[in-house]
């Protein structure tokens, strides 16, 4: 195609989505010509307006080797755009190491967040031919840093050179008790990676006999230095698979819900765990954040010969909980804590990842080291996210670097198909389109390999959903309230007198602005939906709220004023507990005598929506959907009958359909399509059905890897 020809193609794509995957072809014709033609128009094209052109060009300057692209890179390093100097960061990492570099790349370790991530990556890479070097540069840099955040990051990074060349360092600022609480911390968790030296496993001992956050950094840091030999179980019986989401506090009541980023994702986890184990599988590992008194019991746990069933495993990041963009500095301490639990478990058979975070990200990196087979559930995310904002308007060619500076959508679409393609195998969720979506959004033919392929629906537990609607059904028709429904009626009775008698519009998630919480209120607040319902918001942490959750709730206030919102008939209570809010959606359907009336309707704002389990809940529950027109939504809701597809990023478009959905719910004179809802789910969507599918999945992975290892042992 030629170099020219392949930007000019970048630069007049249509969509974002497809000029970031003719991105990958400018990186091809870089590689196939690099002459200096080539380094002159790249080089020309960083300084461009079109940020995608910049990033594009960044990259496939990587693919040039030469000494004036290695030069380019490396000033760019030092960039007065951000976003550039972080894919710089990144695409330096595939060349082979440069002094001038080092310098850059430790002063972005220091400076912290997502670019700091990627500059620590590309120092651990280089540290692998030239330990000295990158040793070098670091202890330096650690003489004139003070601020215990930067200087943690620094030793961190320190900790990840191989040899004796940094262990020595590492022992002096461990032992060192001027040094602050996080900087030993960091000291002594990459000391845990240094078994066999007697020097550093005398100084985990010393510090570990301590209180406080150094002594147990060092108990963890000693389980670490133990290795392999940490799981002492006998590998008999059923398959042990481990599965994995990094930004929540999973707990078997799923007390957290909907606070911060602990979503559906959570729910999905703890229920299909639970389904799965003993029925199909001996064990199943849930990893996710915790403490690190927690990641001590659950290593003691996991570790137990007669360990089996669901099993939480906890992985302690030393840091405040924040949400999964802001979580990629976390890498390491992430990699680090899904070995321990790896181990632990005296080896898994399968490792299932869902997400394109930095969970993923570092476990990964540990099936890599240990061996694991990886099942990945690959979805166009962020790529269907791209796609909405493109259309919508929100996101263009000229704030994308600006945007992913944030939202980091470049690298984590790179995630996406690296997983993708490295996995034993991937899960699919249903799409209307699932070939062209996956062919067009993530580059990905799954009719190349289909047997390496299988299209899984998510699941609920009906259970919880029915034992809802029977509460929720009793006390419509004049039984005392349940305990959490009477919490709602207290919340409820904050309503003026006026507003109670009518309906409920309920939505249930994050508060984040891919799940468009505050689109809601605005399609509601700006039209006459206000004057024909209350809209109740469950999710968010409101006493704590994270970063995302303080935007969210400030585009919120700008709509209804904090005090007015009870007089207005907007209600926000929280995140609450998963069995809680069932009771809560049923209730919407039925009515709360005295204070809300019956038929209402549940709202998904979601930018994208891969399949849905809220969605799925409130269908099961009786009460008509709107939801977005795309993903997994779009197979399941008969359009007019049991909900209303819409595009939720248009706030007009989505509160027509909300009132369209409030005009169906009130004009039904019985249950029939509430009961053949019910009966849709009960068929294709529940826990248990996704189980079985998962299992048969496991099971030929599991299969194909003895069958590769077989002739290994035979020799």
């Amino acid at each position: 195609m030629g170099i020219q020809t392949s930007l000019d193609a970048v630069r007049i794509a249509e969509r974002l989505v497809h000029a970031m995957d003719l991105a990958d072809d400018l990186a091809f014709e870089a590689n196939r010509d690099p002459g200096a033609r080539t380094i002159r128009i790249l080089t020309a094209a960083l300084a461009d307006d079109d940020q995608i052109v910049a990033i594009a060009a960044t990259h496939a300057l990587a693919q040039v080797f030469d000494e004036q692209a290695d030069i380019a890179l490396s000033r760019l390093l030092s960039s007065d755009r951000v976003f550039l100097r972080e894919h710089a960061a990144w695409a330096i990492g595939s060349r082979i190491p440069r002094l001038d570099a080092v310098g850059r790349l430790i002063g972005m370790v220091v400076g912290g967040g997502f670019g700091g991530m990627l500059a620590q990556r590309t120092l651990e890479q280089w540290a692998y031919p030239t330990p000295e070097h990158v040793a070098m540069g670091l202890e330096g840099a650690l003489l004139g840093i003070r601020e215990p955040g930067a200087r943690a990051r620094v030793v961190e990074t320190l900790g990840l050179v191989r040899g004796g060349i940094a262990t020595r360092p590492l022992l002096v600022i461990a032992a060192d008790p001027a040094e602050h609480d996080t900087v030993r911390t960091a000291a002594l968790s990459a000391l845990g990676q240094r078994a066999g030296d007697r020097e550093v496993a005398a100084c985990v001992a010393e510090a570990a006999r301590g209180d406080g956050p150094v002594a147990e950094a060092a108990r963890l840091a000693a389980i670490d230095l133990q290795g392999a030999a940490l799981g002492q179980r006998e590998r008999e019986g059923g398959l042990t698979v481990a599965q994995l989401f990094l930004h929540a506090d999973i707990d078997a009541g799923l007390t957290q819900a909907g606070s911060g980023d602990n979503g559906g994702i959570a729910t999905l986890l703890v229920r299909l765990g639970d389904a799965l184990a003993p029925a199909h599988v001996d064990r199943v590992i849930t990893m996710s954040r915790g403490s690190v008194q927690g990641a001590l019991d659950s290593v003691d746990e996991i570790a137990a010969p007669a360990s089996g069933g669901h099993l939480y495993g906890r992985i302690p990041l030393f840091s405040e909980p924040v949400n999964s963009a802001a979580a990629w500095p976390m890498r390491v301490a992430a990699r680090r804590g899904i070995r321990r639990l790896l181990r632990a478990a005296g080896g898994v058979d399968l490792l299932h990842l869902r997400m394109a975070d930095v969970g993923s990200l570092a476990a990964a990196d540990v099936a890599r080291e240990l061996d694991v087979p990886v099942v990945f559930t690959v979805a166009p995310d962020p790529h269907a996210v791209i796609r909405s904002l493109d259309l919508a308007g929100q996101l263009t060619r000229w704030n994308f670097g600006d945007v992913d500076e944030q939202d980091h959508f470049w690298f984590r679409a790179r995630l996406v198909q690296r997983l993708a393609s490295n996995s034993a195998h991937t899960v699919l969720f249903p799409r209307p389109q699932l070939e062209r979506d996956m062919r067009e959004l993530v580059g990905i033919d799954i009719t190349a390999h289909p047997e390496r392929h299988t299209i899984v629906p998510e699941g609920i537990d009906l259970g919880v959903v029915d034992r809802g609607v029977a509460e929720a059904a009793a006390h419509a028709a004049g039984e005392e309230p349940s305990e959490p429904l009477g919490r709602l009626r207290e919340l409820l009775e904050q309503l003026p007198a006026e507003r109670r008698e009518l309906p409920l519009i309920l939505s249930v998630g994050r508060f984040h602005r891919v799940k468009g919480m505050a689109a809601i209120v605005e399609a509601w607040a700006g039209s006459e939906l206000r004057s024909r319902a209350n809209l109740l918001l469950i999710g968010g942490d409101l006493e704590n709220p994270s970063v995302d959750e303080r935007e969210q709730l400030a585009l919120m206030d700008a709509l209804v004023t904090p005090g007015e919102r009870a007089a207005a008939g907007l209600l926000l209570p929280g995140h609450q507990p998963n069995d809680t809010v069932a009771r809560w959606v049923a209730a919407a359907r039925f009515g709360v005598p005295g204070l809300a009336a019956p038929r209402g309707v549940y709202v998904c704002g979601s930018v994208k929506e891969e399949f849905g389990i809220a969605l799925l809940e409130a269908m099961a529950s009786g009460l008509i959907v709107v939801a977005p027109d795309g993903g997994g939504p779009a197979t399941y809701v008969e359009r007019g009958v049991t909900g209303f597809l819409t595009q939720t990023w248009d706030t007009a478009l989505l509160a027509e359909a909300m009132g369209q959905a409030l005009a169906a719910a009130a004009g039904e004179r019985g249950p029939d399509r509430a009961v053949a809802a019910r009966r849709m789910v009960e068929r294709d969507f529940t826990i248990e059905a996704m189980a079985s599918s998962l299992a048969v999945v496991y099971a030929g992975v599991h299969a194909d890897t003895v069958a590769e290892w077989a002739p290994v042992v035979a020799r």
